[in-house]
């Protein structure tokens, strides 16, 4: 069985393996030990009740409960922007127009912005290659929706999740060699790593201030603003089809989109119920693929499964509760894992 429960001390290790999968452009788990450690005591000040509102987040593991192994990550920061500035290019429209002349002419352009500030982030999801399968991918994405779905009032009213931007095999970024490159001496890869230790505002305060003209980029860098790197898509789609979309804001080192909603509309959000728990000796399978969490908050438990269900219980077995952490006659929280079940 995959189960999604908090990150705990003892996952250092795993976390550090997992971040030497991760590639060029994955920021948000840098293979840094220090920074792992320093990463884990803050979540789990914040669960603990100690950590001020700027330091808040929530990592939660993918355990596969057969090998006990930690095979994938994702997150949740409470409200981005209150340590230290966030940054992000908007990307708008400068009209040039001539009614004398007769010209008229719109032109993109990219200007430093922190509009993002005291928003929830969606953040860390990566799910080791070999369990990219099974639907697992969907659990760890879609069971940090369900946390916020039962604790709403930790979370701001607009959340934002950011998108890998495009890079190659050897970790070369077009929009880094483009714009990045004119205004430090380091390479993309370089710049990605400090940006996952936390140096970020110290690189951002180094590029343009001013808006300039997205023509001025190469060919190459104008193709990848807003998209995302291939292994990112389906990320990407899953929170596309959970209400998420991108608004013009992008990533100033890659231009990977950023995706946003409030939210109260995310339909996991919007959608989960609660139904009583009942034991059940046989297991009955349904069609519908369902994604089951508990409510609680220092013992947050998540897993999908196909139990039966009535317009007030759900039937699950004892390994199915013992997983869960939950006991016959207790509610907790379920949703459809998709809008449509897929084939």
């Amino acid at each position: 069985m995959m189960l999604i429960r908090p990150i705990q001390r003892q996952d250092k290790q795993a976390l550090l393996q997992l971040a030497t999968k991760t590639g060029t452009g994955f920021t948000s788990l840098p293979n840094n030990e220090q920074n792992i450690t320093d990463r884990i005591e803050r979540m789990i000040a914040t669960w603990e009740g100690t950590a001020p509102l700027s330091d808040q987040g929530y990592l939660f593991a993918l355990e596969d409960t057969t090998t006990k192994k930690v095979v994938g990550i994702s997150g949740v920061e409470v409200a981005i922007g209150l340590n230290e500035p966030w940054y992000d290019f908007h990307v708008g429209t400068q009209v040039h127009a001539s009614k004398e002349l007769g010209i008229y002419r719109q032109m993109k352009k990219l200007s430093l912005s922190n509009d993002h500030t005291g928003h929830s982030e969606l953040c860390t999801l990566f799910l080791d290659p070999e369990y990219r399968k099974n639907k697992n991918g969907q659990l760890l994405s879609k069971s940090r929706l369900m946390f916020i779905a039962a604790f709403k009032e930790k979370f701001s009213e607009r959340i934002i999740a950011e998108m890998r931007g495009v890079s190659d095999q050897e970790g070369e970024s077009p929009f880094w060699e483009s714009l990045g490159r004119h205004f430090f001496s380091i390479n993309f890869t370089e710049a990605d790593y400090l940006t996952g230790i936390g140096q970020k505002s110290f690189i951002a305060e180094l590029m343009p201030k001013h808006a300039f003209y997205v023509d001025f980029l190469t060919e190459a860098a104008k193709e990848v603003i807003a998209e995302v790197h291939p292994s990112t898509q389906p990320a990407r789609n899953i929170l596309e089809s959970e209400g998420m979309r991108y608004e013009g804001y992008v990533d100033i080192f890659d231009a990977g989109p950023t995706l946003e909603a409030y939210t109260k509309d995310l339909r996991v959000v919007r959608k989960s119920q609660l139904r009583k728990i009942v034991i059940t000796t046989t297991e009955s399978l349904a069609q519908e693929t369902l994604l089951i969490g508990n409510e609680k908050y220092q013992d947050f438990r998540a897993i999908i499964a196909n139990p039966q269900i009535n317009e007030n219980e759900i039937y699950l077995t004892q390994e199915q509760t013992q997983a869960l952490s939950v006991n016959e006659g207790e509610q907790i929280r379920i949703v459809p894992l998709f809008e449509k079940e897929k084939k």
